[in-house]
């Protein structure tokens, strides 16, 4: 246990078994996690948290997301902490928020010292005199170092326990004037108790407080932000909001996700329109990166995985590995089709020779990425979210690219090219009519 930045908290790390001793889903971290917060949600006396460290070092303290509440109305710092209360309240009640927590230092109660200006100026007292008083006196100031056996060590001046331990005691402490003499606090100072914050915390130059929580399980961490996203909808007006660490670089990508599916499906067309020549062709593969998507999308739900970026790295992939199972069927149907056969028929005698192709390459793949799906370890999170969305993207897209491709391509050709080149119709050439 060490202590925290706060005199009334403590930070603990848990160190866990190696993964081949915790292979069960409910030894996992998370899982772990999730049964100590049951434990200590029991605890009255305390406010005692689980988490699991964030998966990148340096952003953010844990996993899930990290909210930041702002005042940019200039509520002041008791509506702040209201807003806070409530944001809590209701995430408390949303199914698709666990673990939601403030992240920050409460108010608790403080001793403030109020300082007669006009009597300390009348004593030959200034504000530097006073704070240099009670800083050594109370929590203690460097003087310098003294060789001791050979060794350098510091020394420090600070009030002895006893005679700091009440706020009474400030009373008996003397501070030394312009003149030389020496002044009590009880002339120029009182003493009273309040109420508020150990530590202002600001964010972009605004008063926040930091709220941390996690999706639950089975939705994604942008389900989550979206959930907090319209509860901070409902708060009033002069508090904002903003993401940090993590989720501001999620929501940053997430914003670009869609252009980058676009730029890529994109670029696959203009690829395969400059290798045949043709705008239609292309179309009749393109098509086919639904199928693949479709079940990418099952598999990934199915499990009960999220919606992170690890799936959308295999997204793409899945979207390449499509099209390139439609490129197979559609290219040698071209080619029978030029070469003479008409459009069903040499549609159906390119399905029929590249179906073992097309079965292989991509079982070798779906087993290619099996260990990612069922790895354990570190790590092992993005793996199943990359190895499940392609293995469930490639097993759609062959057995439903099978059947539809033929038909996307047939229905292409007759749209933009009713008329096959060489034939008025669709029926293969007989002997004589090839002599």
């Amino acid at each position: 246990v060490v202590l925290a930045v706060r005199t009334h908290a403590g930070l603990a790390f848990i160190r866990l078994k190696d993964f081949d001793e915790r292979k069960a889903p409910e030894r996992k971290a998370q899982a772990v996690a999730g049964r100590a917060m049951g434990k200590f949600l029991q605890i009255r006396d305390a406010m005692v948290f689980a988490i699991v460290p964030p998966a990148v070092p340096e952003l953010g303290t844990s996993s899930g997301f990290d909210f930041q509440l702002q005042d940019i109305g200039g509520v002041g710092h008791e509506a702040l902490v209201a807003a806070r209360n409530q944001v809590l309240g209701m995430a408390a009640q949303d199914p698709t928020l666990v673990g939601v927590r403030p992240n920050g230092q409460d108010d608790t109660p403080q001793l403030k010292i109020d300082i007669d200006q006009a009597k300390a100026g009348a004593m030959g007292l200034t504000t530097a005199d006073i704070n240099a008083a009670l800083s050594a006196a109370w929590g203690g100031s460097y003087v310098n170092d003294f060789i001791d056996r050979g060794r350098v060590k510091k020394v420090y001046v600070q009030a002895d326990a006893p005679f700091r331990m009440r706020p009474e005691d400030l009373d008996n402490w003397y501070v030394r004037t312009s003149t030389g003499t020496m002044a009590p606090f009880s002339s120029f100072a009182t003493t009273r108790w309040i109420y508020g914050s150990p530590r202002l915390e600001r964010y972009n130059g605004l008063s926040s407080l930091n709220i941390q929580g996690s999706p639950a399980p089975g939705k994604s961490s942008g389900q989550a932000m979206a959930a907090m996203e319209k509860i901070a909808a409902k708060l009033p007006p002069g508090i904002g909001y903003e993401w940090t660490g993590l989720s501001a670089q999620e929501r940053e990508s997430g914003n670009q996700a869609p252009a980058l599916y676009g730029i890529s499906i994109l670029v696959v067309f203009l690829l395969l329109a400059a290798l045949y020549e043709s705008w239609s062709i292309p179309l009749s593969v393109i098509m086919v990166i639904p199928l693949g998507i479709v079940g990418a999308l099952a598999a990934t739900s199915l499990r009960g995985l999220s919606n992170d970026i690890y799936f959308q790295v295999g997204l793409l992939t899945t979207m390449g590995l499509a099209s390139k199972n439609a490129i197979l069927i559609v290219e040698f149907a071209k080619d029978l089709y030029e070469g003479g056969m008409g459009l069903v028929e040499a549609t159906v005698e390119a399905v029929r020779i590249r179906l073992r192709p097309i079965i292989m390459t991509s079982l070798a793949f779906v087993f290619g990425v099996l260990p990612l799906a069922i790895s354990n370890g570190a790590g092992s999170g993005s793996q199943h979210a990359i190895g499940t969305g392609v293995i469930g993207g490639m097993l759609s897209a062959t057995l439903l690219a099978i059947f539809f491709v033929p038909l996307f391509f047939v229905l292409v050709e007759r749209i933009f090219k009713p008329k096959p080149r060489h034939h008025e119709d669709d029926t293969p050439a007989t002997p004589a009519e090839s002599h």
